[in-house]
């Protein structure tokens, strides 16, 4: 689908504008979110579903108050009346027997809801006996909940000063029981229920008496001589939850067909109890054969989902969760219906005490109260449940037919669908959520549950966390061990998007431990060891500022220059260590910055003279012994290490991260500059004389195998320095100070050569250690040293990386993007930029078509603030990029206005040498390319709104040394396959894929000479390089590499100043020389099918490629445009205006690359653009 919509038609456009339907189907480069977005991850919501103090109900006091066969004076009941308690008629037997079992079965009622508690039975209890109750309880409860079942219906009602009644031993008398007391007993955190008529004035005594405990201990906290003082402080009544059965000016219901106690039978029996009060209301009348005598046959358990009770009961668990989630606040719903179970339990059997209780004006109060729930729309459902379940009944009974499972849960699913497919996007969240997880629980609706579950947890983070909140995570985790495999791409999906909303569902592990650690220290003492040997030219024996190639043997690598390493150098005490590494790439101190070659610190061999010596606290790291290091790596003789194998994986990761080290992007080598300090930091620390063992040790530890005959490397001459007592602090947090331009060079004075004796990290670690073991003590003497090196030691490294992946699956991926949304903004500016291309390419054509007989109408003119190095066109805005050595400007040509100048990043010894724009019909980007190999790409360019910013970069050619007569990098940019090809000071071709982001082929030139331009054809996959031997050479990268290179033209004798293949299929190439020559060639052809002689002495010369036309610049200060024939159409020698100046040495010049435009720029600071007579425009 997305495909369709990339390449569907411009809307509105006219048949003349249908050639820009390419521009639909180019592919972008550096244009995904990784380049587009910052990297970091989403700001975390805070989630408030994992209850850090669940809890659990472990004892259950169950008090009742009955005495049956006598009525407590102040109730006069009905004739007849309601007698059930526990389902049992008490009448029915005797009344002690009649006592103990409905306290028996009470407890069974109980136990369904909870079955691992405690129950301790109360019958008829004196007020000595509740107190030992409470209190054994509490004792061997805990901090854990402790529930006390208040039933008084054979006591008077509870008085306004606070108190419920219990009996005397003789059962004579009514003795009346404190709240306040109970509180005392019972401790915190309790639940009470209490089923007695005006039972609301017991919740209202107990807020008091808490409140008034409250301002006692606030009173004895203030005053020590208070009683209270002295005793240990009770605990909290705030996490006490009650349910009272009724208003405290409220009477129980005595309707002869409920049972007594209606409010428990409502929260311990709530489908037997629902299902009673649905017969006796008159829509019962619908459903025929319905009676109270059949409800008790209803087939099943509880527990078992698939029959009819069972069923029922999970629906009435669905429909009460549901209502509670979207009455109650989060908090409240999270503290009562995900803390305790049992608690859990009774708050969703409450919603149906409220709704049956209310029907016969008795009101439920609850601490903390509740929002009034008996109306809710959920109840309807349950009443229709309820109905399709009874009316099958009679036949079931009678006939044995089967049961039909209610259509429930496959309805609320479908109510789920409707929300996720019709709802908008600033809405309530969906009633059904609680259902759905319900829904979790059936095979029968698991999948499509979890693909609508899936659906609603992409729509963001606030549905995760609604999901969440409402209990998704144990389910989930559940269905983990199942075993069924169309769900696992749903889980894994879910799974994904919970883990990057809550990070800290995920388990950190481990990724370093301490003897892999100890093993790159050893590594790094190496390289280090290996660079002291590695040999610099003086700063002396180069002129300041140039860049000399060396070479000092066969095997020894050109070497940049010591004296153009001035920007990049870092001398420094341990104090300012990380604010060195911070300024390395670009930063130039002027004035007391002190610069020198790290190879010449001293005439010591050791480690120690590259990082400092311990004993004055001085660590030297710079970049320039760095990338030292670096070019050891690829050939010294290191296999000859000592415990770490050259070919180690920590040899591989110290090369990686010393290659990194010099990377363009600023982050990366950042990065990698802290890493390589901290490991090298700890090597040399480690390294220390005082922690030498001593030889005896040695001697008994170490095992006479060869193998370890290095295990301690010697320095060989000199004395141990004395150990340092000084402290140093460090840190991370160091802005980058401003670049200038002006750096004074000197060499280091008072560095001495001192001789150190080394132990390695490594030899600190016995030899029976445990893989995972922590490791031996780090003691030392210099505690100060310790504390302060603290902070570097344990910095860590974080790249926002792993975030910002994880933010994608905390965003919507299943939404269709917005760029491909025909109405969206982002689709109307792309369709806006490509009629603008299409009207270029139109206007460009029709002038083009007319005929070019003058090419010297100079449309702009101004001072570039560098000596123009590079010059390029952007292809349909009139605005035109110019490099200097190491700066880009922006001009508009149309306007004379220079719209922004930016460093572009490059160290100073190196110089931008190539210039492309990618995606330049819609979003585009600008690649720079330098001397040494780096490649950056730019974006907000000539943007007034922001500032430029650099998308990435890499190292596009290793091993090119910057050299003033090399060719630098050249490039060329295929727009339609995405891919880049480089080349120059080097002998391949190497081609970069920057949609994969990764190289794919090198291409051997076999020449000795560096390649000095290249041209690509795509639909041939032909490349074309120009050599500085004079050489064409004409690859074709679809052969292998040895067969690849399928011409050679040698008829050039100077260096080649442009190649060019035209980009059709028969499409000829196009070379010219310094010396004027310029040759056509077919590629089918071993030789030139014409020559045409020119100016000699050229500089730069372009080729445009729809026009005839090309155009060569001179030392000798003019330009000259020249026709497809080799006929001169113009010279231009000076500028326009008055008293014209003498145009300077031409440096660059560029064809637009639809009109005739022609951009010129010379070594006097000027950029001059030149186009057709006015008349013709």
């Amino acid at each position: 689908m997305e495909s369709e919509m990339l390449q569907s038609p411009l809307l509105g456009l006219g048949e003349e504008d249908e050639s820009d339907l390419t521009d639909w189907n180019l592919p972008l480069a550096f244009m995904k979110k990784r380049h587009c977005e910052k990297i970091e991850g989403s700001k975390s919501l805070a989630q408030s579903w994992r209850m850090k103090d669940r809890m659990k109900t472990v004892s259950v006091a169950l008090v009742l108050c009955l005495n049956v066969g006598v009525d407590p004076p102040d109730v006069v009941k009905t004739t007849p009346c309601a007698r059930l308690e526990c389902w049992i008629d008490p009448l029915s037997m005797g009344p002690q027997k009649a006592l103990e079992t409905i306290g028996a079965n009470l407890q069974k009622q109980y136990e369904n809801w909870q079955p691992r508690a405690r129950y301790k039975q109360s019958l008829d209890p004196t007020v000595d006996e509740v107190k030992k109750l409470c209190t054994s309880l509490r004792r061997n409860a805990k901090e854990e909940r402790v529930l006390f079942h208040y039933n008084g219906h054979g006591v008077p009602r509870p008085t306004v000063n606070g108190e419920i009644w219990v009996f005397n031993k003789n059962y004579t008398q009514y003795i009346p029981l404190s709240i306040y007391d109970l509180q005392t007993w019972m401790g915190s955190p309790s639940i009470f229920v209490y089923d007695c008529s005006n039972a609301g004035l017991i919740v209202k005594s107990f807020k008091q008496f808490a409140l008034q405990r409250e301002q006692e201990l606030e009173v004895a906290a203030i005053n020590p001589n208070h009683p209270l003082a002295q005793m240990p402080l009770p605990p909290s009544m705030k996490n006490c939850i009650q349910l009272a059965a009724c208003e405290a000016n409220e009477l129980l219901p005595m309707i002869p067909d409920l049972p007594a106690d209606l409010f428990t039978s409502c929260l311990t029996t709530p489908i037997k109890i629902a299902l009673r009060w649905f017969c006796m209301q008159k829509s019962v009348r619908l459903v025929p054969g319905v009676t109270l005598d059949l409800i008790e046959k209803i087939p099943g358990r509880l527990n078992d989902r698939r029959t009819p009770l069972g069923e029922l009961n999970w629906i009435f668990t669905a429909i009460t969760d549901t209502i509670a989630w979207n009455v109650l606040p989060r908090d409240l719903f999270q503290k009562l219906f995900r803390q305790d179970l049992l608690v859990a339990s009774l708050f969703r059997n409450f919603l149906l005490a409220e709704r049956i209780m209310r029907s016969y004006n008795c009101t439920p109060v609850s601490s903390p109260r509740l929002p009034p729930t008996y109306m809710h729309a959920m109840w309807q459902a349950w009443d229709l449940a309820v109905d399709i379940c009874l009316s099958q009944l009679p036949t079931i009974i009678e006939e044995g037919t089967a049961f039909r499972h209610s259509p429930f849960f496959a309805e609320q699913l479908t109510a789920f669908q409707v929300w996720l497919t019709m709802g908008v996007e600033n809405r309530n969240p969906p009633e059904q959520l609680p259902i759905v997880l319900q829904v979790l629980l059936s095979q029968v609706h698991r999948l499509r549950a979890l693909d609508l579950l899936g659906r609603f947890l992409d729509l963001g983070p606030w549905a995760v966390s609604l999901a969440l909140s409402v209990g998704i995570f144990p389910y989930v985790l559940k269905l983990l061990q199942s075993s069924a495999r169309e769900l696992r791409p749903l889980l894994v999906f879910i799974w994904a998007k919970i883990l990057a909303v809550d990070s800290e569902l995920v388990v950190a592990l481990s990724h370093l431990v301490v003897q892999y650690e100890s093993n790159f220290c050893t590594v790094a003492l190496q390289f280090m060891e290996e660079e002291k040997n590695y040999p610099l030219p003086s700063p002396a024996a180069t002129e300041g500022g140039s860049l000399t190639p060396v070479r000092d043997g066969p095997c020894t690598p050109r070497l940049r220059s010591v004296s153009s390493y001035g920007n990049i150098r870092a001398v420094t005490t341990a104090r300012n260590l990380n604010k060195s590494l911070q300024n390395l790439s670009l930063n130039e101190e002027s004035g007391s910055s002190v610069a020198f070659s790290p190879g010449n610190l001293s005439t010591s061999s050791s480690a120690s003279s590259t990082l400092g010596s311990p004993e004055n606290e001085e660590y030297i790291l710079s970049f320039e012994t760095i990338d030292k290091m670096r070019r050891v790596s690829s050939y010294s003789s290191l296999n000859s290490l000592i415990g770490v194998s050259f070919n180690s994986v920590y040899t591989q990761i110290w090369r990686v991260l010393l290659h990194l080290a010099a990377d363009p992007y600023p982050d990366v080598s950042d990065l990698a500059m802290k890493v390589l300090n901290s490991i090298a930091y700890k090597a040399t620390v480690n390294a220390r004389p005082q922690r030498i063992l001593d030889t005896s040790s040695l001697t008994q530890s170490a095992p006479a195998s060869p193998t370890n005959k290095g295990m301690h490397i010697h320095q060989v001459g000199g004395s141990p320095p004395t150990t340092s007592t000084s402290s140093s602090s460090l840190t991370n947090d160091v802005t980058k100070q401003p670049v200038s331009r002006d750096i004074a060079s000197a060499r280091p004075a008072n560095v001495g050569s001192v001789g150190v004796q080394y132990t390695p990290h490594s030899h600190q670690f016995p030899r029976t250690r445990k893989m995972f073991d922590k490791g031996p003590e780090q003691t030392t003497d210099d505690a100060d040293d310790t504390v302060g090196h603290k902070s570097f030691i344990s910095a860590t490294v974080q790249t926002g990386f792993c975030d910002w992946s994880a933010k994608y699956f905390a965003q919507p991926v299943m939404k269709i993007p917005e760029e491909h949304d025909l109405e969206s903004q982002i689709r109307k500016e792309r369709e806006w930029r490509f009629l603008r291309n299409a009207r270029v390419r139109k206007q460009a054509q029709k002038i083009i078509q007319k005929g070019i007989s003058r090419l010297d109408d100079q449309i702009f003119l101004n001072r570039n603030p560098g000596v123009p190095s590079v010059v390029k066109f952007h292809p349909f805005t009139p605005c035109i990029a110019v490099a200097d050595k190491d700066s880009i400007c922006f001009w508009d040509w149309e306007k004379g206005e220079k719209l922004d100048y930016f460093h572009n990043g490059n160290p100073r010894y190196t110089r931008i040498t190539a210039m492309e724009y990618l995606n330049g019909q819609d979003c585009s980007l600008l690649l720079t390319a330098t001397d040494d190999g780096a490649i950056r790409v730019w974006k907000n360019f000539a943007d007034l709104e922001k500032n430029p910013e650099m998308v990435t970069a890499w190292q596009g050619l290793s091993d090119m040394l910057p050299t003033t007569r090399g060719a630098g990098m050249v490039v060329d940019w295929e727009q339609e396959t995405g891919l880049l090809m480089t080349s120059g000071d080097v002998r391949i071709i190497r081609i970069w894929d920057t949609d994969r982001e990764m190289k794919v082929q090198d291409i051997p030139t076999g020449a000795d000479s560096c390649v000095t331009s290249l041209s690509c054809d795509s639909h041939r996959s032909l490349i074309v390089a120009g050599l500085g031997d004079g050489s064409i050479r004409v690859f074709d990268r679809r052969m292998a590499l040895s067969e690849c290179r399928v011409m050679t033209y040698r008829e050039h004798t100077a260096w080649v100043v442009k190649a060019y293949l035209q980009k059709h299929p028969e499409g000829n190439i196009m070379s010219v020389s310094v010396n004027g020559d310029v040759r056509f060639f077919d590629p089918r052809m071993p030789e030139s099918m014409k020559v045409l002689q020119i100016v000699k002495g050229l500089t730069a010369l372009d080729i445009h490629p729809q026009a005839n036309l090309f155009a060569c610049g001179s030392m000798n200060q003019f330009t000259a445009i020249y026709n497809g024939n080799g006929e001169l159409i113009n010279n231009i020698k000076y500028y326009d205006g008055f008293m014209g100046q003498r145009v300077g040495a031409i440096s660059c010049l560029a064809f637009h690359p639809h009109w005739p435009h022609l951009a010129v720029g010379s070594n006097d600071y000027y950029i001059s653009v030149y186009s057709v007579e006015k008349r013709i425009r």
